[in-house]
């Protein structure tokens, strides 16, 4: 079988030019969305308002220069009135051009809301369309915090990209030919060299620290996945006595993140440093020749005031804009690393033509099934049998044997790489994915619950249930009482996993999930595992009731739970050796009746 390449969630591997063009690109129709026409009325609001705000930006420093002069050389009239009359639109002006900003910021906000939410849930749902085995190799942290930094990078790409360097570069501009058509080349070539220059050093700089916040990223990455990884298995680390050792993992893990936090931080000092003495040196050299041009009679006062608050107009932005762009990189690191999520191609698709499963009594067939996890090691080699319609047929055999990846198999997880399984004659691979899981209803061996009310986890496979279609499921299943006795019922919430609850409540829960279902076809994974002998018979009794005319397949270790079946299957090494009933086995004395004699000595022995 072939992998896909796999890629590191925490964005670890360098991205080129091209892949950053790429992630800008994807980004174009959230800020344009289809078929919304009122976000993209608000787009163009934001636009109108962005140009706006930076023309009486640019604006402002003239009536400055204006109320400069007229105070410098007052008219004997308008000695007061003029400069007061100046100094007003002045302060006008800084309100309209901050109000401006405010209302773009107003108007845009929900495009960008809009983006965040569209793209989380598509990432969200490509998730789970993506294959079991995707999950298997992949960290949870690493993962969800792919998703958390990169639905993050879209709101500050699209607000930053818009409304800081668009606008910064626009006011740039602005400023060059002001100063051009005032006070000729020199003044324009200074400041625009001096820009340039920066803008130049600012991203050399910043690519090559690029590598420090990658390392950065991806060591926080890992100390937030053990952090994640070793709370979830919080009963197992207090079981073990292993809290000192799960310390020193997560001390490696973060002494790593210090160390590239380190080399990051005095890389950003270094930038910050080459920054301030570019802007300080083209300050310098243009107030120089502004001081030059009034002492020369050239130039007003207020013309060396207007060139100086342009220059420190520009200085702000430009200083944000150092800081900026280091930020769009990260957030196309991050970005990128969700797109690669998102890039993912499933295991398990449906066939382009694949139709609804058509259910005809639930007839389970498979066919020369071979399959393996990894190339090298088949895990099953060439199983066929049956399970005709309303009968029941139990996998019994040793641990590694191969009987939870029949299950794997039933639900689709894994396509087989030889052989077919058929329901009712239709190959799972020419139905939808979503049509098979809704005709199965399982019980799990390891029943894992939701942090919900114990009602939502009994609905969780039909979540329009009534709570007295709930509570009948619950009775079948012996937890009714149970849950009357909780403090808040029904209601009551079972903890992450549910490990408020036993190991036999959780199993219960599953087994009244499936009650509810009232599915097609059951499949009972060690169902009973995880209960006591009194409770196995009490649930023994709602199990064959749920199971009658239904096809059922149970996937047993513990023999005395599948007695009844019509037809048992031993299974050693991914290969059937023996078949027949419970009777019939035992009387062949072969690889069932050993496994009987050994169990049933156990349970004497326990007794």
């Amino acid at each position: 079988m072939r992998r896909r390449r796999s890629y590191d969630a925490a964005g670890g591997a360098a991205a080129p030019a091209d892949t950053d063009w790429r992630t800008l690109r994807a980004l174009l129709p959230l800020l344009w969305p289809a078929g919304e026409p009122g976000l993209r009325g608000r787009v163009v609001v934001a636009m109108l308002l962005l140009a706006l705000a930076k023309a009486v930006t640019v604006g402002v420093p003239v009536l400055y220069k204006q109320a400069v002069d007229a105070l410098a050389h007052p008219a004997a009239p308008l000695a007061v009135v003029a400069p007061v009359g100046l100094l007003l639109a002045y302060g006008v002006a800084r309100t309209m051009a901050g109000a401006f900003a405010e209302l773009r910021d107003i108007a845009f906000i929900a495009v960008a809301q809009r983006a965040v939410r569209v793209t989380g849930l598509a990432v969200f749902r490509h998730l789970h369309r993506l294959g079991l085995r995707f999950h298997l190799d992949r960290r949870t942290g690493e993962v969800t915090q792919a998703i958390d930094r990169g639905t993050r990078a879209i709101e500050f790409l699209l607000r930053f990209l818009l409304f800081s360097i668009l606008p910064t570069l626009l006011e740039i501009a602005l400023v060059v030919s002001v100063l051009w058509g005032l006070y000729g080349g020199v003044y324009a070539v200074i400041t625009g060299g001096t820009i340039a220059l920066y803008i130049a050093f600012t991203l050399v700089v910043t690519d090559w620290r690029t590598r420090f916040r990658r390392e950065m990223n991806r060591t926080e990455t890992d100390a937030a996945a053990r952090a994640v990884e070793s709370l979830i298995n919080f009963e197992t680390v207090k079981a073990f006595g292993a809290e000192a050792h799960e310390a020193e993992r997560y001390e490696r893990s973060l002494r790593q993140y210090e160390q590239a936090a380190t080399r990051s931080k005095v890389s950003l000092s270094l930038l910050n440093i080459g920054q301030g003495a570019i802007i300080a040196a083209g300050l310098t050299l243009v107030m120089i020749c502004a001081a030059r041009d009034v002492a020369a009679g050239t130039m007003s006062v207020g013309d060396f005031v207007l060139v100086n608050s342009y220059l420190v107009q520009l200085y702000l932005p430009l200083n944000f804009l150092g800081a900026v762009y280091r930020e769009i990189r990260q957030s196309l690191t991050d970005l990128e690393a969700m797109y690669r999520l998102l890039a993912e191609r499933p295991e398990v698709a449906d066939a382009a033509d694949a139709r609804p499963l058509r259910l005809a009594g639930g007839e389970i067939r498979f066919e020369g099934v071979r399959f393996g996890y990894q190339p090298e090691r088949e895990i099953l080699g060439g199983i066929d049998f049956t399970v005709p319609a309303g009968r029941t047929v139990a996998i019994v055999g040793p641990s590694g044997a191969g009987k939870s990846t029949l299950s794997r198999l039933l639900f689709r997880f894994y396509d087989v790489e030889a052989g077919s399984i058929r329901i009712d004659g239709q190959d799972l691979r020419a139905v939808t994915q979503a049509s098979l899981r809704a005709a199965i209803g399982i019980v799990p061996q390891d029943a894992v619950l939701f942090n919900d009310t114990l009602a939502a986890n009994i609905a969780y496979g039909r979540p329009d249930a009534s709570q007295e279609q709930i509570e009948r499921a619950a009775r079948l299943a012996r937890i009714h009482h149970f849950a009357l006795a909780l403090p808040d019922g029904y209601a009551t919430r079972v903890g992450e996993r549910g490990l408020k609850l036993s190991g036999g409540e959780r199993q219960r829960v599953a087994i009244a999930r499936a009650i509810l279902k009232q599915p097609a076809i059951l499949l009972f994974d060690e169902a009973t595992s995880a209960l006591d002998s009194q409770t196995e018979r009490e649930i023994q009794d709602s199990l064959r009731e749920l199971s009658r005319h239904r096809t059922t397949l149970v996937i047993a270790h513990r023999l005395s739970t599948v007695v009844e079946a019509d037809e048992i299957l031993v299974l050693e090494e991914g290969r059937i050796v023996e078949r027949g009933r419970h009777d019939t086995l035992l009387a062949a004395g072969g690889t069932y009746a050993a496994m009987w004699c050994r169990q049933h000595a156990v349970t004497e022995e326990t007794d």
